[in-house]
């Protein structure tokens, strides 16, 4: 599973979520980002232009994207599964989008077309990388309504496929085909996830709903183990906490004490793909940024506890993706090494008193570990390990026993749909 990172890219108002610029293909083989020209210290010659990163080879290595002329700050690039890379421009309020390749030592681009939003728009973004990176999705919300639109993948550029009632923001793919989307709505002063099927011409279906008030959102999903990552104030209205949940189980939402994490911003950004038969053994990386930075965190359901590891040199801030057998890699960048990877190996639950390690692997013009991004032992994250707490599940729901998440069922996939939430029906076909 991947996600994205920092470096300037899309708008942050999504929720109050970290800003994201950096995003790798659901398989990842290929990661885009924003790259800055003149050693990104923004000197007057310094310049935008698109990066590619190839991240399924022996080495990482990248490639400049560069136009005609340089990218504005805000412009969104996101990698296909080809290899090519999409870029999102806006110009005289119109979205402008392209694929972009490399021609020797040119830049191709193959124009998709354009899309104007109306004046009350909140504006136009990108949707994460579908799997099989075949196709590109956007929503643009306007104040009572969000349309969503493929941008690439389709017959004649950008298509309007659906308009969901309310102001829709987030998104997560629920399967390996691009059919189920999740996306969090805002309706009647409360937000809810739902289910968009594409191929139902967009039928929504409710997909969270923990508490007749409560604000509800889905924060990462794994299609394999069904194990979603959520933030709601179910449990504490008026103040989010991150929970997890199975989709199609019938056990409540829990929202573990060892999560809730004063004075900081927790964000999952990867889960470890692979684990059908057992979600809560899934390894989920965190983002945590604090009054003296960002870090990493790894976290797993089985487990009480997060492991507080610090961040790489030169890490794209939230960007990262697990391999099956649990290696999580972190894209990093920094003049010695400008295209790199570091490798974390987190311990399973069954080896919980190992060490984790961080090794570096640098791509082409790298030269040899960067200073903080080797570390043993979990004592060597920001403030060391912090111990866990009991979970704590929504009150009032039936489920309170801790234990109950620790041991999986042996046939199917176990813990949590989430209240009424008609999901086993829509994602299981």
């Amino acid at each position: 599973m991947t996600a994205c990172a920092i470096e300037p890219s899309a708008d942050p108002g999504d929720g109050g979520a970290p800003l994201v610029g950096c995003s790798i293909t659901a398989e990842g083989a290929y990661a885009a980002r924003l790259a800055r020209s003149g050693g990104g210290g923004g000197g007057a010659g310094a310049a935008w232009y698109p990066e590619r990163w190839t991240l399924d080879g022996p080495e990482p290595y990248a490639v400049p994207l560069p136009g005609n002329q340089p990218e504005e700050p805000g412009t969104e690039v996101q990698p296909m599964g080809d290899g090519r890379v999409l870029v999102h421009r806006v110009a005289a309020g119109r979205h402008l989008f392209a694929l972009l390749y490399p021609t020797g030592p040119g830049t191709g681009e193959l124009p998709l077309g354009a899309v104007e939003c109306p004046a009350d728009s909140t504006g136009m973004r990108l949707l994460p990388p579908v799997p099989g990176g075949e196709r590109a999705y956007a929503l643009a919300a306007g104040p009572r309504a969000t349309v969503l639109w493929r941008i690439a993948g389709g017959a004649f550029g950008p298509e309007r496929v659906a308009e969901i009632p309310g102001r829709c923001s987030g998104g997560a793919w629920l399967d390996r085909t691009g059919r189920m989307l999740a996306v969090d709505r805002e309706t009647g002063g409360r937000t809810k996830a739902v289910v968009v099927d594409l191929e139902r011409d967009g039928e929504v279906s409710p997909l969270l709903q923990i508490a007749p008030d409560s604000d509800d959102r889905l924060l990462l999903a794994d299609p394999d183990s069904g194990l979603v990552l959520i933030g709601s104030d179910a449990p504490s209205p008026g103040r989010e906490r991150l929970g997890w949940g199975v989709l199609g189980s019938t056990l409540p939402v829990r929202f573990p004490e060892c999560l809730r994490m004063p004075d900081c911003v927790v964000t999952p950004f990867a889960v470890q793909p692979g684990q059908v038969l057992t979600p809560e053994r899934c390894a989920v990386a965190l983002r945590v940024d604090g009054a003296f930075g960002s870090w990493v965190g790894v976290w797993r359901p089985a487990e009480r506890q997060v492991r507080h590891l610090p961040a790489p040199e030169g890490w794209l801030t939230g960007a990262g993706l697990w391999t099956p057998d649990g290696e999580l890699r972190l894209p990093c960048s920094t003049p010695r090494s400008p295209c790199g990877v570091a490798r974390l190996v987190a311990p399973d639950t069954a080896d919980a008193g190992g060490a984790d390690r961080v090794d570096r692997a640098d791509g082409a013009g790298g030269a040899g570990g960067a200073n903080g991004a080797a570390g043993t032992g979990a004592a060597s994250g920001a403030d060391g390990e912090r111990p866990g707490n009991p979970e704590t599940t929504t009150p009032g729901e039936p489920g309170d026993d801790p234990g109950a998440a620790d041991t999986p069922a042996a046939a199917q996939p176990r813990p949590v749909p989430l209240q009424q939430a008609p999901l086993a029906r829509s994602v299981t076909k």
